[in-house]
């Protein structure tokens, strides 16, 4: 674990606890447990497969930019993937990323490098098609006083500027890392900075392709509508209701707040952007804190259920990976 890692994940548990007293400050238990007992839990079930489309689906949207390189099955990259998901579960510091790129790099030929650089442009671009998402579901979603309006359309055409600089970028890789050198910062800063932008225009390459860009962007659409309904659904276990452009509010939250320093399966942090979320859209706390905690339950099955099959059929020698035409 790098030195910057381990800053990281000393901070990120006294932000945890921090987030979690806040969260339960004057709960009121007795209501919390009586919303468990009494709770749906046939809904949770169907939710289940829900979420599993939507993993296969970031399988393939992944897939979408590795495929740039090399011609790899959807299985592989699914598989690998899921063991990704299912590190970030258990594992601090987003372990599961370099994970799910050692795994595809080593067993595909790819090289770890390119592999990693893939997994952090999708994972920049999901940020920005978020704040797309969120800003443009709490616009459509209701009145809203005309300052918080107009602060939300700025948000959106932030995120619009970001997502069109992001497809630009790779097309003016030397000017942005000469941009960057010129920058007045320490040389070590500068190094790293350097580093990582350069491993993203890596990734960003594979967008280039026009059918792959348009493939990529109709995946991500498809990812959170999935998700979205996952939530229509799962708020119902505790009687609750919530319209997709409410649940879309909230998956951006949830999904924004990931990139916060958080202990592994983002406890805490979920807790409070949940409970911050769910409470003005009519929830009492109690459920939405329990609401919250039945998700994570359940992504930790899923996760942990695909998780453990990728690493037995990728242990099991599963090659599938052919070098791929030129696009």
């Amino acid at each position: 674990m790098s030195t910057l890692s381990r800053r990281l994940l000393w901070l990120a548990f006294p932000l945890a606890a921090a987030l979690l007293y806040v969260t339960l400050r004057d709960l009121d238990w007795a209501s919390f447990w009586d919303a468990l007992r009494h709770a749906r839990y046939e809904f949770l079930l169907m939710t289940i497969p829900i979420a599993s489309v939507s993993y296969i689906a970031r399988g393939v949207r992944w897939g979408v930019l590795v495929r740039s390189e090399v011609q790899v099955s959807v299985g592989s990259v699914f598989w690998a993937n899921m063991v990704g998901y299912m590190g970030n579960a258990y594992l601090p510091a987003r372990a599961g990323e370099l994970l799910r790129a050692g795994i595809l790099g080593a067993k595909k030929g790819l090289g770890t490098s390119f592999v990693l650089a893939t997994g952090l442009s999708e994972r920049i671009l999901d940020a920005v098609a978020l704040v797309l998402i969120g800003s443009t579901a709490l616009l459509l979603g209701g009145p809203l006083s005309p300052v918080l309006a107009s602060a939300i359309r700025l948000m959106a055409l932030g995120g619009a500027a970001a997502l069109a600089f992001l497809l630009l970028a790779p097309f003016q890789e030397r000017h942005l890392l000469r941009l960057i050198e010129a920058m007045p910062l320490p040389e070590r800063g500068s190094r790293k900075i350097r580093e990582t932008a350069s491993r993203f225009l890596v990734g960003m390459r594979s967008l280039q392709n026009v059918r792959r860009m348009l493939l990529f962007a109709a995946l991500t659409v498809l990812i959170w509508f999935v998700d979205g309904v996952a939530v229509v659904i799962g708020v119902r276990i505790l009687s609750q209701s919530l319209d997709l452009g409410q649940a879309l509010v909230l998956l951006a939250g949830l999904g924004l707040s990931s990139a916060v320093p958080s202990t592994p399966g983002y406890i805490g942090v979920y807790q409070f952007v949940a409970v911050s979320i769910l409470v003005p859209f009519g929830f009492p706390r109690e459920a939405a804190l329990g609401y919250i905690l039945l998700s994570q339950v359940l992504n930790y099955l899923v996760v942990t259920f695909w998780g453990l099959l990728g690493l037995w059929r990728i242990n099991s020698g599963d090659r599938s990976a052919t070098p791929a035409p030129e696009t």
